[in-house]
């Protein structure tokens, strides 16, 4: 694809660029109206003042370097596909390419798999060193009855818990996943760990 080639030719013209500030609020608004007439020269002096922040912003939602470099470099084929669409009177540039960034992670976290109990045994804190085989069983019975216990959440439920205690997502960014404020998803959790404690505890009696 060409706007991949020109993801590449912009970082590895980063490479060799030294720039000792990041261009200004104007500066990235006329790089801006320079790529939406596919300059190149332009899109790799973007790709230098803003991929770091852009990256954060990915790698927050993802946790993961190598899926983030991907989608980093997703991101800026989108820039340079979508930059004559930008308008300046709605924001400013970084806005509009962190909101890209953003809904991208955000649709690669959709796009994943539906989690399993049995793929994040790390939620019951679980050991790593050697157990006795008797102890190995009581764990796995454990982790029976908290897979039963979590298959009576609802589904959005259950994709919470796990997103929160296993990706280790943060309260916002699990607020964006569901669209909910992050005080709405702290009482979703909450509700949920006891509904699971509930469970678990009716289990053992």
């Amino acid at each position: 694809m060409a706007a991949r080639a020109q993801v590449a030719s912009a970082r590895a013209a980063g490479l060799s660029l030294l720039a000792p500030a990041r261009p200004s609020a104007p500066s990235l608004s006329s790089l801006m109206q320079r790529i939406a007439a596919q300059d190149r020269a332009a899109f790799s002096a973007l790709y230098v003042a803003t991929s770091a922040k852009l990256y954060g912003v990915i790698l927050r939602i993802l946790r993961r370097h190598d899926i983030a470099d991907e989608i980093l470099q997703e991101v800026y084929v989108q820039i340079w596909e979508r930059a004559a669409y930008y308008d300046a009177a709605k924001g400013a540039p970084i806005t509009w390419m962190v909101a890209i960034a953003r809904n991208r992670a955000l649709d690669e976290v959709r796009r994943k798999k539906p989690l399993s109990i049995e793929d994040a045994p790390e939620v019951m804190r679980m050991a790593d060193q050697e157990e006795h085989p008797l102890d190995r069983v009581a764990k796995r019975q454990e982790l029976a009855r908290l897979t039963q216990c979590l298959d009576a959440l609802d589904s959005n439920r259950r994709d919470l818990v796990l997103l929160a205690y296993r990706e280790g997502m943060s309260r916002e960014a699990l607020g964006q996943r569901f669209a909910r404020p992050p005080a709405t998803i702290k009482s979703w959790l909450r509700r949920s760990l006891l509904q699971l404690r509930d469970c678990l505890d009716h289990d053992r009696a």
